[in-house]
């Protein structure tokens, strides 16, 4: 006889260039990855789905960049909630985190514990000082979170097989990119190494990791000014028609408004 299956939800609360975070919730623990709404904003997204910021028990962090931490400071003097980050986003972060807190600080590439999940950190390349992406499991499902990468390394391919639920950075269309008003050291930097994956370079990569287990895919961190959702749709679609053995559910993770609630049982 099979263990107990346990479910897990997650819904993208935001992403993009002027803030991220994701909702997680397992058995009796629900994370916040980064917080970079401010807590107005996390407080009312989060009631869209019916939770309250009350019911956070940690924040994992994933890099030092504003988008992904600007909230926390507030949050923290009515939350103070245990922030888990390695030593460098810490020393890095400096005054957009708070002075007084309950750092969990980790190693890149240990397991640790956050109430009934167990959580893995892993280095990804960004313009930041020590990045990471997440694994997460909890018994029954593997979550992997890999968004803000320039490129993707074999590290990367190897945290992110066999996940049932997928959430993936599709930044830029590559032509927009070219013909933005940016200035070119700005376009360099997106397409660069340590940049943001294009949408090419994620359907790529998705393809990749198309297997019989895979359940879901968020498509994360659109720029408003080089993307559009039907780009990323047309490529996506390509994708799973043509490497999936089953049908593969994906949405798209938007700036603006909370994300699909998945459910996996």
């Amino acid at each position: 006889m099979g263990g107990t299956k346990i479910s897990i939800t997650l819904c993208v609360l935001g992403s993009g260039s002027k803030g991220n975070a994701i909702y997680l919730r397992s058995g009796q623990t629900s994370l916040l990855i980064d917080a970079g709404l401010s807590m107005q904003q996390l407080g009312r997204r989060l009631a869209e789905i019916g939770v309250r910021l009350s019911e956070i028990d940690a924040i994992l962090l994933t890099h030092e960049h504003r988008d992904h931490l600007a909230g926390i400071k507030v949050l923290h003097k009515h939350y103070p909630l245990p922030l888990y980050l390695n030593q460098a986003t810490r020393q890095a972060a400096g005054d957009l985190l708070p002075e007084q807190s309950r750092w969990e600080i980790f190693n890149n590439g240990e397991r640790f514990r956050v109430g009934d999940l167990t959580v893995e950190a892993f280095s990804i390349s960004h313009d930041t000082v020590d990045p990471v992406g997440y694994v997460i499991h909890n018994g029954t499902h593997k979550v992997a979170i890999a968004t803000d990468l320039g490129y993707v390394t074999n590290l990367v391919r190897e945290k992110l097989k066999a996940a049932d639920l997928l959430v993936l950075e599709s930044n830029h269309d590559l032509e927009m990119l070219k013909n933005c008003p940016y200035p070119w050291p700005l376009k360099q930097r997106v397409w660069g190494r340590q940049g943001h994956l294009s949408n090419a370079e994620s359907a790529s990569l998705l393809r990749e990791l198309c297997h019989p287990k895979l359940q879901h895919v968020v498509l994360a961190h659109l720029s408003e000014t080089n993307n559009q959702e039907s780009l990323v749709r047309n490529v996506v679609q390509r994708v799973l028609t043509d490497c999936a053995s089953h049908e593969v559910v994906y949405s798209i993770a938007s700036q603006d408004r909370i994300g699909q609630r998945i459910h996996l049982v």
